[in-house]
């Protein structure tokens, strides 16, 4: 049974891997009139174009009001920002146009299945998160199905740098998940904001260097359009996961992403259903199931803590104010003393410790 209270941000990272499948099929209808690399910072610089007016008129209708909603970034934050924007919005892409150049497109999407697994490998052993048994299976379940997605039988499958390539970039983008995670108690706005703006100018940068002419209206306007909902909107939800859920979790949940654009592509764009998709659905619901379900709750220790982000008055936020903070949900820097207890939990951004 799903525990609501526990997994509600599940939902999150669902709701962003709808918006991003989605936007698969789309963008390859588009491919036809962009070239891929052209075509990626489009869609990262719509991302951030759209996001930018989001935040904008939010900023003006929130003129006057007190307090904050979201905290800001600060510090080191912004180095991680930059890691993350390097990794996932620079490294990556160009990793994965290199790879394509040399491999077929079936080899290059059984390879990409391995972005969720190699996030959840990066979360455990590089960033200490805690992973237990289900998340382990589940991801092991969604690679499986995604090889099964993709997997075309007439296809030459062999290893070269091309296709170490497109490994690569997966872990690009698996090191980008994590460093994200560390940075999300910030305003989820402003760092989509800021990596689709980055990610969107360099990979555009690189595509008029190679020879890009600025496609029609019609094509530039939709590419963007595009962009705002299956990257940007989906990236504020993911890093919103990213907060409440941890990298591995939220990667598992994520990876559903290449089946509802295979949905899509069966339902609205006349695909043929086969025995594979079926067979790759059942597990991706079998793995999502085990995600959900997962009961987490031992004795832990919260070590002292002082940090801003968005948060109401829980046991966990049991702090004194100055009376400018503005009514709840709010952010401003408050300390969380060491405390002792029990409970479900998942590892948020006050259940990082060991086990």
């Amino acid at each position: 049974m799903i525990d609501l209270s526990l997994q509600r941000y599940a939902f999150f990272a669902l709701i962003a891997a709808a918006l991003f499948g989605a936007s698969t099929p789309f963008a390859k209808l588009l491919l036809g009139n962009v070239p891929p690399l052209g075509l990626a910072g489009l869609l990262y610089l719509g991302s951030g174009l759209g996001l930018l007016a989001v935040h904008v008129l939010g900023r003006l209708s929130a003129t006057g009001a007190r307090g904050s909603k979201e905290a800001r970034l600060s510090g080191q934050d912004y180095l991680w920002l930059a890691g993350a924007v390097v990794a996932g919005g620079v490294a990556g892409p160009v990793l994965l146009m290199w790879g394509l150049s040399g491999t077929g497109a079936s080899e290059a999407s059984l390879l990409l299945n391995l972005e969720g697994v190699v996030t959840t490998l990066v979360a455990a052993f590089l960033f200490r998160e805690a992973v237990g048994g289900r998340v382990w299976t589940a991801a092991a379940m969604m690679l499986a199905a995604g090889l099964l997605l993709s997997w075309q039988p007439q296809a030459d499958f062999k290893l070269s740098m091309h296709a170490l390539a497109i490994v690569g970039a997966c872990l690009c983008w698996a090191l980008d998940n994590n460093l994200t995670r560390k940075i999300s108690a910030s305003d989820p706005v402003v760092l989509a904001t800021i990596k689709g703006l980055v990610a969107g100018s360099f990979n555009l940068a690189v595509a008029f260097a190679l020879g890009l002419h600025v496609p029609a209206a019609v094509i530039l306007a939709g590419a963007l359009a595009l962009g705002f909902l299956g990257y940007g909107v989906s990236l504020v939800l993911f890093i919103l996961a990213l907060r409440h859920l941890g990298s591995a979790r939220t990667a598992a949940h994520f990876s559903t992403a290449p089946f509802i654009g295979a949905a899509i592509a069966i339902f609205a764009l006349g695909e043929p259903f086969t025995v594979s998709f079926g067979v790759a659905l059942a597990l991706m619901a079998g793995a999502t199931g085990l995600v959900l379900t997962e009961q987490h709750a031992h004795e832990h220790t919260h070590e002292y803590m002082a940090h801003s982000h968005r948060h109401v008055h829980d046991e966990h936020h049991q702090h004194a104010h100055r009376g400018d903070e503005g009514p709840e949900p709010h952010a401003h820097w408050h300390e969380h003393p060491p405390m002792t207890h029990t409970h479900p939990h998942l590892p948020d951004l006050h259940h990082r410790h060991r086990h």
